[in-house]
């Protein structure tokens, strides 16, 4: 059987399945994650002497510190993933929720009602988390998967689907609810991608490249989870100190992620104060800056920021630093070069913060607070699928809601149109 043909299976029997999964109880779902999550639990050992083969193999093809950092797995992961299988499995069911009702001048009541979207593709790069997320997410909206990892988590997402499977089929799972395509070669995505028979939708997660390859080539329709090239402003009206732990956090507590600040943006009324603070809390944890032209007369040192770098999410310890006169300066910079994913101001000043908000298009706007909040479980939606960008469907962190769309039930009493 050729490659194509394999997948074409795999697809046609995950149609099935979603056919049959969507007839499952809460109650049954839920028990199914549980399961998942114990097995998960108790197969630690096996899942991280998995994952050191992967990192051994991305060591050897010297592969970058962000792209080892996300294919990482630790004890610490692992428990996050277990715990947020349990998480979504607490969770209410989206799958029959009613969004809306009306009662027509005929005596026609007219329901709205979450659905599944059916069979979810989920193309992914480097984290073997996603594994789980993704089925726990698309399994309890009622949803089949077929998940497409990378080729250096091959291993560890071998061995995750294999431990899902063997829970979750003796609690009641339809066969084929969970599939993995088993291969590392690369024409396995563009024969995936080109199922709109039987697949509903494609959820990309990697790097740019990949995805722009998969929306323009793509039948089936694309969810995309873009860049996060995120912005932290830091306005006129900032409490100084809040502003330093946040830009920190946003920046160090874990570079190589899409909700970290690629861009930190600093009023010039406070510059010459707060640059130097931060800029010195920046150098001793490593951050390499790079600075605009009004940035250098203040530290002639920094390397020069050019028009590049405002377009470059660099997911490491590499960090771009503009003043700005104004607060549209502020705004009109992001929405230039931001990626629509995750921006903050940082201000006292309820005015300006309240225009940032409104005035910045990005999925999540934040006042006050850190960037690294663009998260599933932060945003207590148990887990995430993928932070989407664009604006059709879903925006921002995708959980259960975001894998269902809706159908209309009517209910009459013989009624006819005239």
């Amino acid at each position: 059987m050729t490659l194509k043909e394999k997948i074409r299976e795999k697809a046609s029997r995950a149609k099935i399945a979603a056919g049959k999964i969507k007839k499952l109880s809460a109650t049954e779902k839920n028990g199914i994650l549980l399961a998942i999550a114990s097995a998960l639990e108790k197969k630690e050992k096996e899942i991280l002497e998995a994952n050191r083969k992967d990192l051994n193999l991305a060591r050897e093809k010297k592969c970058s510190f962000a792209f080892i950092e996300r294919l990482t797995l630790t004890k610490e992961r692992i428990k996050n993933m277990v715990d947020g299988l349990r998480k979504v499995a607490s969770l209410p069911d989206p799958v029959g929720e009613t969004m809306g009702e009306i009662i027509r001048y005929n005596g026609l009541r007219i329901e709205k009602v979450r659905v599944p979207l059916g069979v979810i593709g989920v193309i992914y790069e480097s984290r073997p988390n996603v594994t789980c997320d993704a089925s726990g997410l698309c399994l309890k909206s009622g949803n089949a998967v077929l998940l497409r990892g990378g080729s250096f988590a091959f291993n560890s997402n071998f061995l995750l689907v294999k431990i899902m499977i063997e829970a979750a089929l003796p609690k009641g799972l339809p066969e084929d609810s969970i599939q993995f395509i088993e291969t590392t070669e690369r024409e396995a995505i563009g024969e995936l991608i080109c199922l709109d028979e039987f697949i509903d939708v494609i959820i990309p997660r990697g790097g740019e490249e990949m995805i722009k390859h998969i929306k323009s080539n793509a039948s089936v329709p694309v969810i995309t989870h873009g860049k996060g090239l995120c912005h932290t402003y830091v306005d006129k009206e900032a409490n100084p100190e809040q502003a330093q732990k946040i830009c920190f956090n946003a920046k160090v507590q874990r570079p190589g992620v899409c909700n970290a600040m690629e861009t930190l943006l600093v009023h010039k009324e406070i510059a010459k104060e707060f640059l130097p603070k931060m800029i010195k809390i920046f150098k001793e944890a490593d951050v390499e800056l790079r600075g605009c032209t009004k940035t250098k007369t203040i530290f002639p040192s920094l390397k020069e920021a050019t028009a590049e770098d405002w377009e470059t999410e660099y997911l490491s310890l590499t960090l771009s630093i503009k003043i700005v006169d104004s607060l549209n300066e502020a705004i009109e910079h992001i929405n230039q070069y931001g990626s629509q994913h995750s921006d903050a101001i940082i201000t006292e000043n309820k005015e300006r913060a309240e225009q940032f908000l409104s005035w910045v298009d990005s999925a999540s706007v934040y006042w006050n607070a850190s960037t690294r909040f663009s998260d599933g479980e932060e945003f207590g939606l148990g887990a995430e699928i993928g932070i989407s960008t664009q604006k059709l469907h879903a925006r921002g962190p995708m959980g259960l809601k975001g894998l269902t769309s809706y159908k209309f039930l009517i209910y009459g009493n013989g009624q006819i149109r005239t």
